[in-house]
């Protein structure tokens, strides 16, 4: 365990938590008792903002810390229509730790997030970005590969880590986009990760309240199932979402088509066209996530979906985990000293 404790010291510091093993922000379940459970398993995770009412947003914050007392992160979608209320909302509870995901923030709300005394966090996608969110400020950066579920980029993780985790020295970089083994958890690390982000093993754990026909599909899914969505016309401009393929995807496509034209038309401009995309998201996520539509509901999952095949406890993902990383990590000295 101690050559473990010595390769995520930075990560555990940073986060103030056992294990910087991080369960992401997902909608819909990174609610107040899916961040509790993972907190009293020893790891650390992201409530999700989203598109929340600040009212309903405001009473997850409360709601989190009356079951836990262990650290967790605002996750803050910078896109979302509420976004500032919910940075106002952050801040003024005093956040130990503000996530910015969606785009990246501007300097002066990195600003405003550290004076609350938060500690920060944004997504990188190249070397260039991970410099310009170290100078204005952040305290750490989060690397998440297209091989992610959810919103993705472009990249792969195995190409970030090239291009930002070997160039980055001076604050921790966390990694993710598809893990679910404790090896993989172990080789990161070595390379330098200060700890890694999962979602999609997260969603088989006992304690993720989602519709069981949600997490029977994860169960049967392959990784080459979890597909990005198509981009019909580059004039919508939208974000693409990796998830399981079925009929709601094609649906996404259709609703493209039907935007298009009307941003041609100027009946409809392109940011309430990207707002409707979103909302679409948000609704099909919420169908299969809560009522188990799993048809037309959008089954947001990572490529990691095809590693998972079993159902259990939250400790004893973290006790796997953890297990098979001392395990690889004594492996590799072993050889090493050969």
């Amino acid at each position: 365990m101690k050559k473990l404790n010595d390769l995520w010291k930075k990560g555990k510091e940073f986060l103030g938590v056992e294990y910087p093993i991080m369960a992401g922000a997902m909608s819909w379940i990174s609610n107040h008792q899916f961040v509790s459970a993972v907190s009293e398993a020893g790891g650390f995770a992201c409530l999700a903002a989203g598109n929340m009412e600040p009212v309903n947003f405001e009473k997850e914050i409360d709601k989190t810390r009356e079951t836990s007392d262990k650290p967790f992160a605002i996750n803050l979608i910078t896109i979302a229509p509420n976004y500032r209320e919910h940075l106002e909302i952050a801040i003024a509870k005093k956040a130990s730790h503000i996530v910015f995901a969606g785009s990246f923030p501007r300097s002066t709300e990195v600003k405003l997030a550290k004076q609350s005394g938060a500690k920060v966090m944004a997504f990188a996608s190249n070397n260039s970005i991970a410099q310009r969110m170290i100078r204005s400020g952040v305290d750490g950066l989060m690397l998440e590969g297209s091989e992610a579920g959810g919103h993705i980029g472009h990249v792969s993780l195995t190409v970030l880590l090239q291009q930002v985790l070997f160039n980055v020295k001076d604050i921790p970089v966390f990694v993710a986009g598809g893990i679910a083994t404790g090896k993989m958890m172990a080789h990161l690390l070595l390379m330098g990760a200060s700890g890694i982000q999962m979602g999609t093993r997260f969603i088989l754990t006992d304690e993720c309240r989602v519709n069981p026909k949600f997490k029977e599909v994860f169960l049967k899914a392959r990784a080459r199932d979890a597909v990005a969505t198509p981009a019909v016309s580059s004039e919508l401009n939208v974000v693409a979402v990796r998830a399981l393929k079925n009929k709601g995807m094609n649906e996404f496509s259709e609703l493209q088509m039907e935007l298009i034209p009307q941003i041609r038309n100027k009946e409809i401009t392109k940011k309430d066209a990207q707002l409707r995309v979103e909302a679409f998201w948000m609704g099909a996520l919420r169908k299969a996530v809560q009522d188990g539509d799993v048809d037309r509901g959008s089954l947001m999952a990572g490529q990691s979906v095809g590693l998972v095949n079993k159902t259990e406890t939250m400790k004893e993902l973290y006790a796997e985990m953890i297990s098979e990383a001392e395990q690889t990590i004594e492996e590799i000295y072993h050889n090493l000293s050969d």
